[in-house]
C-alpha cells in the first residue's frame, strides 16, 4: 500500500511541476490529491470550494474540507507563503494572516483544526491548536517522501465509532447497571473482601456471556439456559455450582453429574485461574439481577463482537470515579494506544513483512516468513501499570494480525485436515506480561486478553480451515498484582528475556498523591514537585541497562517543561545512557470511557543510547512526525540541556520579582462597587493588578498605607475599620509566620511599589501567540498573581513581546493544564538576551512603542480580547511583526538563516546562547 501510494505521490508531483495559477486549476489540483494520492472515492463529496464569507466586502475561502477540519487559501505559484502583501482593505497580511481573518466570521462549529496554505510547489500545515507554532512544510518535488505528512487531509476528526466500538461502549453500561445492582446485595459494602468479590463476580459474568455468545462454550445461550432453571432466591447457589465445575477438570467431576445435572454437566473446563478461588463473597440475586443477566445481558446483547481492548477500559469505569482519580487511571482509545505502539514496534514489523511479501522468490519468501513468524512469537512486552490491560491486549492483537497474514500466505487454498494436537499459531498471550496495584483491574486485563485470544483464534480458523479449541486454556496472561514501584522487575520477566516495555503510568501531581505514593517518589527522587509517573521512567532506565530493550510510556506533559526536565531528564541522559528515540508532543488524552480523562500528555520513547548506531528520531507533532537527530528532554529538536533555577538573569537585565502577597483576608482590598466609600482618602487609595485584572481588565482597588501615620489611619474611620479587620483575619489564620503579620495590618505582607515596570500573568491561556503584558507606573499595585520587572526600559518590553521570547518560553515554561506557566526562576532568567547594537536597540525600542500605540486605538478592549488569536486586530498584529523582525535582526538571524522562519530552529540556537553563556 506504501509503494503504491509512494508511486501516486510521485506521478502527482511529475504532473504538477511547473503548473497552477490560483483560480483556474486549484480545484483540479485538490481533487487530484485527494483521489489519486489519498485514495478518497468522490473528492468532490468532501471537500467545498469558494464558500463566502463576509469580511469589508464578499471574501470567498479557496476550500475547506469539513471532515478533517481544514481550511486551505490557494495562491498561484509565484507567490511566496512567507511574505506579507496589501489587502484590499489596505491591511498587509500573509496567507497564512489571510486565512486566519476568515475563520473569524466562521460559525465556531467550521473552525478549523489545521489550515494549510498552498501556491502549487509548497503546502504550509498550521496546527491551529499550537498557534505560533512553526508549518510543517511539504514541497511538491518531495512529495513522493514526504507525502504522509498530509496524511490529514483523509483524516476524520470526527470519526464513526465502529460497531465494535459501540457495543463495547453498550457492554460496559451493561456491566455498570450489574455491578450497581450486585453491590446493594452485599451485607457490607465497603468490606475489602466484598468489594473484591464484587470484582471478581462481575468479570466472571463477563467472561460466561462472551463464551455462550462466542462459540466458547457447547452451545449458543448455554449459560443464559442454565440460569433460566432458577429463581431469583436460587439463584445463588446455581452460580456457586457453575463456578465450581467451570474450574474443575472432566476427570476430576463428579462421575455422576451427568446423571444428576446434564446441564451443568455439558460446560468445560475453563482453566487459566479465572474461576479457582471459591472464597469470594457472592450475594443473594434479586429479581433485578436476574432480569439484567438473562435479559439485558444475554437475550438482548451479543458479546461475541466487543472489542477487549475498549471493553477492559470500559470496564474498569465501574470502578468508584474517587478510586480512579487516587490512583491516576486515565482510559485509553485505540487510536491513543496506537500512538504509543506504532512508532514502538509495529511500524517496524509492518514494514518487515511488507519487504518479504514483495519478494519475488516463492521459496524464500516461505522461507523468510516462517523465520518471521518465529521472531513474533519470540518478543515478549511488559507493562509496568497495566490497568486493566488495553496498550497489552492491543499489541497481542496487532501481533496476531500480522501472524495471520503469515499464515494466509503460507496456506494459500490449500485446507488442512486432521492435526488435531497441532495448532499453527505461534504468537501467545503468555508473550505479555504486567504488573498493576489494583486487583479488579488484574481481573480485567486477564479476561481481555482471554477474548482477544478468542476472537484471533477464531480468525486464523477461517484462514487455516481447522477447528481450534480454545478451552481449556492452554496459555496464561501473566498479569501480577502489586506495587511495580517496589517490586523487582526482573522477579516478573527477566530483562534479557524481555524486548519492549509500554503503557500509560498513573499521573498524580504533589497535591493529589497519597501517603504511599509520597513514599513512592522519595524513593526515586528528591525533588518532591517531579510528577508520580517519572517514577516508572526512572525505574525502566535503570531495568534496561546493558538491554537493547526499547520503551514507551504515555504520561502527563509537565514532565517535559519547567523545571521537572532537570529533575527527570538530566538525571537518565547523564546517569542512565538514556536518549529519546520518537516522541508526541503535547496533545489531549480521550478514551473511550464514559468518564473521560481529559488530560494533557506526551509520549516518549527512550532506550539506552547505542553509540554504534546513529539514527534519526521521530518527533510527532499532531498525526504527523519529523524527522530529527536528537530529541531534548523538552522533546524539542536540539542539543541536550538542562535549565537550572537561577534567582537572577543570566545576562545583564532588570531582574523580574513577584508581586505582593496581601495575607490580608480581603480586609485591605476593595471593590468597585465600594468605592465610593473611601472618595473622601482617595489619596490612600491605588490600582490592584493581579492576573485578572491584568488580562480581562477587571477594576479592583488597594488601601495602600505604606508611610501613612497612625493618626492619618484613625482619621479616616473607614480605613481604620479595615485596618483592624486585616488584623483579625491574621491572627485567625493557622500559619505562625501569617499571625506575626497582624503587628503590621496596615500593609500587604510585601510593599513593593516601582515607580515603572512590566507586569505580565503568571499563567496564560495556549491559544494566544503572545502572552499579554503591559507597562505600568507607581500607581497600579501588583499581587502576586502576576510578576513584575521594575525599571524595565521599552527595549526590555520589545525583546519580552518578540516571537523570539515566546517560542523560548512555550519550549521551557511549565503549565497548568495546557496553559502556560510563566516562571522567573527557569523562563526569564535563563533566557539568552541579544546584543544589539546602538541603532538595533532603537529600532526595538521604537517597534515596542508601535505595540503600545497600536493597542492604544482599542480603550474598550482588555489585554485578553486584544490578544485572542481570532480577532487580533490587524494594526496590532502588524506592529508585532515589525517588532518580530527588529528583534530577529538583533539576535542576528538573518531572513535566510532557519531561525528567522522556524520556531523549533530559533529554540535550537537560543539554547546554544545559553549553553555559551553559562558556560562562562
Amino acid at each position: 500500500m506504501k509503494n503504491i501510494q509512494r508511486k501516486a505521490a510521485k506521478e502527482f508531483a511529475v504532473y504538477w511541476k511547473d503548473k497552477g495559477y490560483e483560480k483556474g486549476e486549484s480545484q483540479k489540483f485538490w481533487l487530484s490529491l485527494l483521489r489519486d494520492v489519498f485514495g478518497m472515492e468522490k473528492p468532490e463529496q468532501h471537500i467545498e470550494f469558494e464558500e463566502k464569507v463576509k469580511l469589508e466586502h464578499t471574501n470567498f475561502i479557496d476550500a475547506y474540507i469539513p471532515e478533517a477540519k481544514i481550511l486551505i487559501e490557494q495562491k498561484g505559484r509565484d507567490v511566496n507563503l512567507w511574505k506579507a502583501n496589501k489587502q484590499s482593505d489596505g491591511s498587509v497580511l500573509t496567507p497564512y494572516q489571510q486565512a486566519k481573518r476568515y475563520i473569524i466570521e466562521l460559525p465556531v462549529s467550521k473552525h478549523p483544526r489545521w489550515v494549510i496554505t498552498c501556491n502549487f510547489k509548497e503546502f504550509h500545515i498550521y496546527n491551529m491548536e499550537k498557534p505560533g507554532g512553526d508549518p510543517i512544510v511539504v514541497k511538491l518535488e518531495n512529495l513522493e517522501k514526504e507525502y504522509y505528512l498530509l496524511q490529514i487531509l483523509a483524516y476524520k476528526e470526527n470519526i464513526v465509532l465502529k460497531k465494535e466500538m459501540d457495543l463495547s461502549i453498550a457492554a460496559g453500561d451493561i456491566v455498570g447497571l450489574l455491578y450497581n445492582a450486585l453491590a446493594k446485595q452485599y451485607k457490607n459494602p465497603e468490606n475489602a473482601h466484598s468489594m473484591k468479590s464484587l470484582n471478581v463476580l462481575c468479570v466472571r459474568f463477563v467472561f460466561c456471556l462472551y463464551a455462550e455468545d462466542a462459540g466458547v462454550f457447547k452451545r449458543h445461550g448455554q449459560f443464559h439456559d442454565y440460569l433460566m432453571n432458577f429463581s431469583a432466591r436460587e439463584t445463588r447457589k446455581a452460580v456457586i455450582e457453575l463456578f465450581k465445575i467451570l474450574d474443575q477438570k472432566p476427570e476430576d467431576r463428579d462421575p455422576y453429574l451427568k446423571d444428576d445435572n446434564p446441564i451443568l454437566a455439558e460446560f468445560p473446563y475453563v482453566n487459566g485461574g479465572l474461576f479457582e478461588n471459591e472464597d469470594i463473597e457472592i450475594p443473594p440475586f434479586t429479581d433485578e439481577i436476574r432480569n439484567l443477566l438473562l435479559i439485558n445481558a444475554s437475550e438482548n446483547f451479543d458479546w461475541s463482537k466487543i472489542s477487549p481492548t475498549i471493553f477492559g477500559a470500559v470496564f474498569e469505569s465501574t470502578l468508584n470515579p474517587d478510586t480512579r482519580r487516587k490512583g491516576g487511571m486515565h482510559y485509553t482509545s485505540i487510536e491513543n494506544i496506537h500512538k504509543v505502539i506504532d512508532p514502538l514496534f509495529l511500524d517496524e514489523l509492518k514494514a518487515e513483512l511488507d519487504s518479504i511479501l514483495s519478494l519475488a522468490t516463492d521459496r524464500l519468501k516461505k522461507q523468510k516468513l516462517q523465520t518471521f513468524q518465529k521472531k513474533l512469537s519470540s518478543l515478549v512486552f511488559l507493562d509496568p501499570a497495566a490497568g486493566s490491560g488495553n496498550f497489552l491486549t492491543e499489541s497481542y492483537i496487532c501481533l496476531r494480525k500480522l501472524e495471520n497474514q503469515i499464515l494466509k500466505e503460507l496456506q494459500g487454498n490449500q485446507v488442512s485436515l486432521g492435526f488435531s494436537n497441532y495448532s499453527p499459531i505461534q504468537v501467545s498471550i503468555s508473550q505479555f506480561y504486567g504488573i498493576e496495584i489494583n486487583d479488579f483491574a488484574v481481573t480485567v486485563a486477564k479476561a481481555a486478553l482471554w477474548i482477544a485470544e478468542s476472537q484471533m483464534m477464531e480468525e486464523t480458523e477461517g484462514i487455516v480451515h481447522m477447528n481450534l479449541n480454545f478451552l481449556p486454556l492452554k496459555t496464561n496472561a501473566y498479569i501480577v498484582e502489586a506495587n511495580s514501584l517496589r517490586i523487582d522487575w526482573n522477579n516478573i520477566i527477566d530483562k534479557t528475556r524481555l524486548s519492549y516495555i509500554l503503557g500509560n503510568p498513573p499521573f498524580v501531581g504533589r497535591r493529589y498523591r497519597s501517603p504511599e505514593q509520597t513514599k513512592d517518589v522519595a524513593k526515586f527522587f528528591t525533588y518532591k514537585d517531579i510528577d508520580y509517573v517519572a517514577c516508572w521512567y526512572k525505574k525502566a532506565a535503570d531495568y534496561i541497562q546493558n538491554t537493547h530493550i526499547k520503551c514507551a510510556l504515555v504520561s502527563t506533559n509537565s514532565i517535559t517543561q519547567g523545571e521537572q526536565v532537570t529533575a527527570l531528564w538530566k538525571e537518565l541522559m547523564q546517569n542512565y545512557n538514556i536518549c529519546i528515540d520518537f516522541a508526541h508532543k503535547t496533545f489531549r488524552w480521550d478514551s473511550e470511557a464514559s468518564l473521560k480523562a481529559h488530560v494533557h500528555c506526551v509520549i516518549v520513547g527512550f532506550s539506552v543510547k547505542d553509540s554504534l548506531v546513529k539514527e534519526q528520531k521521530k518527533l510527532y507533532d499532531g498525526i504527523n512526525y519529523f524527522l530529527v537527530d536528537n530529541i531534548n528532554g523538552y522533546l524539542m529538536d536540539g542539543p541536550n540541556i538542562f535549565l537550572e533555577n537561577h534567582s537572577s538573569p543570566i545576562c545583564d537585565v532588570p531582574k523580574m520579582k513577584n508581586g505582593n502577597v496581601p495575607l490580608d483576608g480581603d480586609a485591605l482590598k476593595i471593590e468597585k462597587e465600594d468605592l465610593p466609600k473611601f472618595k473622601n482618602c482617595m489619596q490612600y487609595v491605588k490600582r490592584l493588578i493581579g492576573g485578572r485584572e491584568l488580562l480581562h481588565g477587571e477594576e479592583r482597588y488597594v488601601l495602600w498605607l505604606v508611610g501613612a501615620s497612625p493618626a492619618e489611619i484613625k482619621k479616616y474611620p473607614q480605613i481604620y475599620k479595615r485596618v483592624e479587620q486585616c488584623r483579625q483575619n491574621r491572627l485567625n489564620m493557622k500559619d505562625k509566620g501569617t499571625q506575626k503579620l497582624a503587628d503590621t495590618p496596615a500593609t500587604f505582607r510585601d510593599t513593593n511599589n516601582p515607580d515603572k515596570y512590566i507586569a505580565l500573568p503568571m499563567v496564560s491561556s495556549e491559544r494566544r501567540r503572545y502572552i499579554p503584558m503591559d507597562y505600568l507606573d507607581g500607581n497600579v499595585i501588583p499581587t502576586n498573581q502576576v510578576q513584575t520587572i521594575p525599571e524595565a526600559s521599552l527595549y526590555h518590553f520589545g525583546v519580552l513581546n518578540s516571537n523570539v521570547h515566546m517560542c523560548w518560553m512555550r519550549a521551557v515554561c511549565g503549565r497548568l493544564k495546557s496553559d502556560f506557566r510563566y516562571s522567573k526562576d527557569i523562563v526569564y532568567n535563563n533566557f539568552p538576551w541579544p546584543t544589539p547594537t546602538p541603532e538595533q536597540k532603537r529600532k526595538i525600542e521604537e517597534t515596542a512603542q508601535g505595540i503600545l500605540n497600536a493597542r492604544a486605538t482599542y480603550p474598550d478592549s482588555c489585554l485578553s480580547d486584544l490578544y485572542d488569536d481570532n480577532i487580533m486586530p490587524a494594526d496590532l498584529r502588524i506592529a508585532h511583526n515589525y517588532n518580530n523582525i527588529a528583534v530577529l535582526e538583533a539576535y542576528g538571524f538573518t531572513k535566510s538563516s532557519p531561525a528567522f522562519r522556524s520556531e523549533s530552529a530559533c529554540v535550537a540556537e537560543l539554547m546554544k546562547m545559553y549553553q555559551k553563556i553559562v558556560s562562562k
